[in-house]
């Protein structure tokens, strides 16, 4: 029973926001939720990514990084979580970086390979 609860967690995680959205994705501040603090947000992120990995969307190799860094940051006149993930395994330069946007409350927005 707690592995479906979970995956339909992840799964409202992945498919109630866009996955690996590009330079123009929303950064939308309209969830009003009670702040969450680092360690809850950096551990929903990871979350993310493992399904994001369990869902083909990113690399496998992803599967054993954890957090790098995780900040809160002003986005569009709003605040928000920017976790980062950190893997040097990728060949390609421009995506050793994995970028999962949060919500103060901890709750997903976003994610892509640029921070923006």
């Amino acid at each position: 029973m707690k592995t479906l609860a979970t995956t339909l967690v992840l799964s409202s995680l992945l498919f109630g926001a866009p996955v690996m959205a590009g330079s123009g994705h929303d950064h939308g501040h309209s969830h009003a939720s009670t702040p969450a603090d680092k360690k809850t947000v950096e551990k929903n992120a990871a979350k993310v990514k493992d399904a994001l990995v369990e869902s083909n969307k990113i690399d496998k190799r992803w599967a054993s990084i954890a957090v790098s860094s995780s900040e809160k940051k002003i986005v569009n006149g709003g605040s928000e979580w920017l976790v980062t993930f950190a893997n040097e395994k990728i060949e390609d330069p421009k995506k050793q970086k994995l970028y999962i946007f949060m919500t103060l409350g901890g709750e997903y927005i976003a994610a892509n390979f640029t921070g923006n």
